[in-house]
């Protein structure tokens, strides 16, 4: 599955704020978002040319959102290819991880200490003690490393 756009998962996030706050300000939309109000404003353009936002005057400088029932139907388009890519990387780190577990039982050890962070790692924990793998601090255990959606075992024979 490819990953989604970078507008795409900006236009999710735009039609959720919208829809909750519609008297919401770009000032306001870019704060939130941790943009620039440009990059607000571009995004609303084009939400708005495809007819999934309109925009009432409501005060002589103050705008109203309002999500079309087109634009509804795109958050909820958007909302499902968002799960769905959420558990394809899930599923695709937890196969990794399994793969890895499975050297680490082949080798023998039964702990390993964990390096990373994020969700991914958090995969990777979670699928640690589920598998029956302790996480530990001891230097003298093989190292399980995360990096972006890899995982890396390194042991004490690789050093």
């Amino acid at each position: 599955m490819a990953k989604s756009p970078p507008e795409t998962s900006r236009d999710l996030i735009l039609l959720e704020h919208i829809e909750k706050d519609p008297d919401a300000t770009q000032a306001t939309l870019a704060s939130q978002l941790g943009v620039a109000v440009g990059t607000i404003n571009w995004h609303l353009k084009r939400l708005v040319a495809k007819g999934y936002v309109k925009v009432r005057r409501v005060e002589r400088r103050k705008l109203r959102y309002i999500i079309t029932a087109d634009g509804l139907a795109l958050r909820a388009r958007l909302t499902l290819d968002y799960i769905q890519n959420s558990f394809h990387l899930y599923r695709l780190v937890r196969g990794r991880m399994l793969d890895v577990i499975q050297e680490v039982h082949a080798r023998g050890y039964t702990a390993v200490r964990l390096e990373g962070t994020g969700d991914v790692a958090e995969v990777c924990r979670l699928t640690c003690l589920e598998q029956g793998l302790t996480i530990v601090d001891d230097s003298n255990a093989p190292r399980l490393v995360v990096r972006d959606l890899k995982v890396f075992l390194e042991t004490e024979e690789q050093a």
